[in-house]
């Protein structure tokens, strides 16, 4: 089972550390690492996941890199369409919709 953050204070206080807790899912060590402003294991785990989420956190890191035709790609491969909000909004949206799982 999984200790993953209870809300997004606790995970900022744990940006302090050199690696995201061993206890977490895997997608929030990708929001972690990306945080941490490390897209290359961010989006190493991101494309790993399998998931409609993790699709959606592919899209966003191939957005936030400035490579906005992989990142349409990613967001339909998610079922979804593009996401229009800022980078700071969209981190904060995938990192509730994992609170919400």
């Amino acid at each position: 089972m999984f200790k993953n953050p209870e809300s997004h204070k606790a995970f900022e206080h744990l940006l302090e550390g050199e690696h995201p807790p061993e206890d977490w899912s895997a997608s929030f060590q990708a929001l972690w690492w990306d945080a941490k402003g490390n897209w290359e294991k961010a989006h190493a785990i991101a494309q790993d996941l399998g998931t409609r989420w993790g699709d959606w956190m592919h899209a966003y890191l191939h957005k936030k890199e400035g490579d906005l035709w992989n990142a349409r790609y990613w967001y339909r491969t998610a079922g979804m369409p593009e996401n229009q909000e800022s980078l700071e909004q969209e981190f904060t949206s995938l990192f509730n919709a994992l609170l919400r799982e």
